[in-house]
């Protein structure tokens, strides 16, 4: 049988497999209307504490997430973010699959003008991991807007 980019070989013979996305049980994000759409801020996020499960050792990984957005009608509400943040505790995922997720459930909850997500990992084994991920709304040209 031959090996896939998606099927690589795992040479260390350890079950890796991830929390499926259905089974991961996060929190709902929530939002509230952003009162002045058209006039662009920047909102950063800084969640010191999370925490998720790795797959290869079922050891609990560390990390900052940091999050810069530009609402466009919606607000991310803080409490649910805590709430979302923090019910990654149970949850088997790789690192750089966390912040896709988090990426995700972000845009879909807020439809933002755009964000990016940095996930800087604690130091394992002598290796620190940074993996960031960003989102920019396309916004139609002028002449398809009217």
């Amino acid at each position: 049988m031959s090996q896939t980019l998606l099927d690589p070989p795992n040479l260390q013979g350890l079950d890796i497999r991830s929390t499926p996305r259905e089974e991961m049980n996060l929190y709902p994000l929530d939002t509230f209307p952003y009162e002045f759409p058209g006039s662009e801020i920047k909102i950063n996020f800084e969640m010191p504490e999370y925490t998720c499960i790795c797959p290869f050792s079922d050891f609990p990984d560390f990390a900052t997430i940091r999050i810069e957005y530009v609402p466009n009608q919606r607000c991310i509400e803080l409490k649910s973010l805590k709430l979302y943040i923090n019910s990654f505790r149970e949850v088997k995922i790789f690192h750089e699959h966390a912040i896709n997720v988090i990426l995700e459930d972000f845009v879909k909850a807020c439809d933002p003008l755009s964000v990016d997500i940095e996930g800087d990992f604690n130091v394992r084994g002598n290796i620190r991991t940074t993996v960031r991920a960003n989102y920019r709304k396309s916004v139609p040209p002028a002449s398809a807007r009217g």
